[in-house]
């Protein structure tokens, strides 16, 4: 029996058993249950646990079977994303959300507009999830709707066939709800603060948290400068604070994903503790940069003095109190850092670079799998990359190495349009194309990401929608441009109404008055000239 039809016969016994009925119909009942079926956030965060963990079992066992994101900043961004995500797929398997911290300050903080800089309301990263969830869990009762009234057509006219194909679709949907990638920055604080504001994200939904290695309150965007990273012995501890909160909340099977900004940055807050060499706090301090030191005299007021491989250094420290990390000593730190994180309880791993370069990428998974050999990575396709100029660049590059004639190309001008349709921009394109394929199949990157696309492509729509609008083309800017498309192209929120939940509430309107139900779905509804 499918799960519709127990929670039929289960309604039925309640009814039955109540003596009076209540005057509920046992269907409807089954209906609505359908259309909630999670509960709550954390019967999402487990839901959505056991398909990264199944993903990335998946990805174990066969590279090319890799998962996706779109960064979102409203609900009803991800709702459409996702409801054009099985429009076009017909699945939802291998997709999820990113929630990005960066879009978080820039669009959702009550300051207005913040750098990403852990600046805006902590409070503001639970919520969205919850946002998120709302509008995807929306979708599902919307779409789920549109099969029952497909069901009750079918019995309408006697058509059995048309029934069953109705029954069929309600018994097998799939969910808008997929997993969240959440960016819990630094953490917002300490480890307790880190704890705390975790079990917030997990009760909102989360089934995954990315944190990472920067000193809290100096937290940059990782694309900027100025990047202050803090000893392992702290990270590991926000590490261990995530862990305790989705096993306090019951997400035993909740994933983290460790950061490092270590790549670009430059800098430390504090030398490390030690107990014995070779231990992680002396590798960290290792890479601080100084010069050696062989008397007293050496060492003027203000000075730190660390022990460097035997020797006493003066560690170089800035007027800022900060230290600086050897130049070159990136990569070095990059794989300490992902090794000690996969030991030391995380289960997936984001380097922060600064270009897309595969061989980069590679590069340092290889050499972190010399220890963790199933080391797998959360890549940032971020829209901070020149993604043009940068792959237009490697092909330069690739080819001049070759040999091939490179004259007709200026090499710092490869942007120009006036190369758009050349053999080396067609070659760069199609690197892009595959760039992901690539990264999963040869640099260990079990999940792509872009952070902030949706903050690119609305400004870019929008751009083109008041330029049209508020200049010759008048409403047909609009029209031509807007709701002709989207009446062509199968958009869902053509019906706004619809979208925002009119045809849900007429439901409802029915299940509880009947035929005196006073429904927005009559003749006189302007979305029925939509068809």
């Amino acid at each position: 029996m499918s799960q519709y039809s127990n929670d039929i016969s289960t309604a039925s016994d309640l009814v039955a058993q109540s003596g009076a009925g209540w005057g509920v119909d046992p269907e409807n009942v089954a209906r609505m249950k359908a259309q909630n079926r999670f509960r709550t956030g954390l019967d999402i965060a487990r839901y959505t646990a056991k398909i990264m963990r199944e993903d990335m079992e998946a990805y174990d066992a066969d590279p090319s079977k890799y998962t996706k994101s779109l960064g979102c900043w409203h609900g009803f961004i991800a709702q459409q994303k996702m409801i054009s995500v099985k429009k076009h797929l017909n699945t939802t398997k291998g997709t999820y959300l990113y929630l990005s911290g960066w879009m978080i300050a820039a669009l959702r903080s009550e300051f207005g507009p913040l750098p990403d800089q852990s600046m805006h309301e902590k409070t503001s990263v639970p919520a969205l999830i919850e946002e998120l969830y709302t509008f995807l869990r929306q979708a599902d009762a919307r779409e789920l709707g549109g099969l029952f009234r497909d069901l009750d057509a079918a019995r309408a006219v006697n058509d059995d066939v048309a029934a069953k194909r109705a029954q069929s679709a309600i018994d097998s949907y799939e969910t808008h709800v997929v997993p969240i990638v959440a960016d819990i920055d630094a953490g917002f604080g300490n480890e307790e603060a880190t704890y705390l504001l975790a079990k917030k994200l997990i009760e909102a939904g989360a089934c995954c948290i990315q944190l990472e290695n920067q000193v809290s309150d100096e937290k940059q965007c990782g694309h900027q400068d100025g990047k202050v990273t803090v000893p392992h012995s702290d990270f590991l501890s926000k590490i261990r604070a995530v862990r305790y909160a989705f096993l306090e909340m019951g997400v035993d099977d909740g994933v983290i994903v460790a950061r490092t900004d270590s790549l670009g940055a430059g800098l430390t807050k504090q030398i490390a503790v030690s107990n014995e060499p070779g231990d992680l706090g002396d590798q960290y301090n290792s890479y601080i940069d100084g010069e050696t030191i062989l008397a007293a005299d050496d060492i003027s007021n203000g000075d730190v003095v660390i022990k460097q491989n035997g020797n006493l250094v003066k560690v170089k420290r800035l007027a800022s109190g900060l230290y600086q990390f050897k130049e070159g000593s990136g990569f070095d730190r990059v794989v300490l850092d992902c090794v000690s994180a996969l030991q030391n309880g995380a289960d997936l791993l984001w380097i922060e670079t600064e270009k897309p370069h595969l061989g980069q990428i590679g590069g340092m998974v290889d050499k972190i799998r010399e220890t963790v050999p199933n080391a797998k990575l959360v890549y940032n396709n971020s829209p901070s990359f020149n993604w043009t100029l940068n792959f237009r660049q490697q092909v330069f590059d690739t080819w001049s190495e070759s040999g091939k004639d490179v004259s007709e190309y200026e090499r710092a001008a490869l942007m120009s349009a006036d190369y758009d349709t050349s053999e080396l921009s067609l070659e760069a394109d199609e690197k892009i194309r595959t760039f992901q394929k690539d990264a999963a199949e040869q640099a260990g990157v079990f999940h792509h990401l872009i952070t902030l696309p949706t903050y690119h492509s609305v400004a870019l729509s929008t751009d083109n929608l008041s330029r049209d609008y508020f200049g010759d083309m008048g409403m047909l800017g609009y029209v031509a441009n807007v709701q002709r498309k989207e009446l062509r192209e199968g958009i869902a929120c053509v019906k706004h109404q619809n979208m925002a939940g009119s045809d849900l509430g007429d439901d409802h309107k029915e299940y509880f008055s009947g035929d005196a139900a006073l429904k927005a779905s009559g003749s006189d509804n302007t979305m029925n000239q939509f068809g």
